[in-house]
């Protein structure tokens, strides 16, 4: 592994909480919000990690509900001229790159990511220099410079296979920015990597002595894991995957009780596919204790009702996504190999 800065540890400044609505409350922005929708011609696409009454409204509306690969196929898509990205920056970004043509609005442009905070593009673009010789592969949650930067753009649901084809075709790759799924893609292909040393903050305070702990306490319970999530966990898992791969598990797997560790907006899908199984969270330090996400990203959390009524209601600079056509044209690239090869996978 290539020893350079690591900017994970960086003191994040984390966002406050949306305010707590009332029931009534709800009830009046979803109401709202419907024929916000159906007055800008506009489609509400909303990540797994998002709060459950936002994947309930996106349902409702004939919105989508998925993983970072899923929301960029539906966005591309659909026939709204207004995509409603409730989500984090980089999904935003990656909806206007797919659809140039379409406003993409999103509740909050303040919706960060670690691992696209934790990789600056121009640290990033530096890094890649040194290696010249490299096939440069991201992960989906970095920005559209990094994206530009790339050979290739990566969803969990995707990485290892295509790690798996680059690595046949003899080729050494350059991995950014998530340490702990390089790590795992590595292991499991023994693929040539250098790391960029990058993590997601919620997957990455999963602890393992309260992990085994709980396990004790169910050891009738499967362990779910993303493998964004440190090597110790990973090697806890009877079933790793990306969200979407996880969701699959807890309906195929016989187990009636699950421990899973990743963001707990997943089990929103979880319960709505499953209602008679149980779902615990994996344990991480805890509240008051060292944990900043607590198994919830912060930003995702940002995604609120009232945030949505407000990005359809005005829109603007506060809301509306822009990437320079330049290098959204640049960003296409990768994300064009991405989206073929994910294509190629499903026949």
């Amino acid at each position: 592994m290539s020893a350079i800065q690591t900017f994970d540890n960086l003191d994040y400044a984390f966002p406050a909480k949306p305010k707590a609505l009332t029931e009534e409350q709800k009830a009046e922005y979803r109401a709202r919000i419907k024929s916000l929708l159906e007055k800008h011609n506009a489609v509400l696409v909303a990540h797994y990690y998002t709060d459950p009454e936002i994947q309930a409204l996106a349902e409702e509306t004939g919105g989508c509900v998925s993983d970072s690969l899923e929301m960029a196929r539906f966005g591309r898509d659909h026939d709204a001229e207004t995509l409603i990205v409730a989500g984090v920056r980089f999904m935003g970004e990656t909806a206007k790159i797919l659809t140039p043509h379409k406003t993409v609005l999103m509740p909050t442009l303040k919706a960060e990511c670690s691992l696209d905070l934790g990789c600056p593009p121009q640290d990033f673009s530096d890094f890649c220099d040194q290696h010249p010789d490299r096939t440069v592969v991201v992960y989906a949650n970095t920005s559209a410079a990094v994206k530009a930067r790339a050979d290739w753009v990566v969803t969990s649901s995707m990485a290892l296979e295509l790690v798996e084809h680059l690595d046949s075709q003899g080729e050494k790759i350059l991995w950014a920015p998530d340490r702990h799924l390089g790590n795992y893609i590595q292991n499991q292909t023994g693929a040539d990597m250098i790391m960029w040393q990058g993590a997601c903050v919620v997957h990455d305070e999963f602890k393992v002595k309260a992990l085994q702990d709980l396990k004790k306490v169910h050891p009738e319970a499967a362990i779910l894991v993303h493998p964004e999530s440190p090597q110790s966990i990973v090697a806890m898992a009877d079933a790793v995957g990306s969200t979407s791969q996880l969701i699959k598990a807890s309906q195929e797997m016989p187990n009636e009780t699950f421990i899973v560790a990743t963001d707990r907006g997943i089990f929103y899908k979880m319960q709505q596919l499953e209602p008679n199984k149980t779902f615990i969270e994996a344990p991480t330090a805890g509240e008051g204790a060292t944990c900043r996400s607590c198994a919830h990203c912060p930003w995702m959390a940002m995604n609120g009702l009232e945030a949505i009524a407000n990005a359809l209601e005005t829109g603007g600079e506060q809301h509306e996504i822009h990437v320079d056509p330049e290098l959204a044209e640049q960003a296409m690239k990768p994300l064009d190999r991405m989206l073929a090869f994910s294509a190629q996978l499903k026949r």
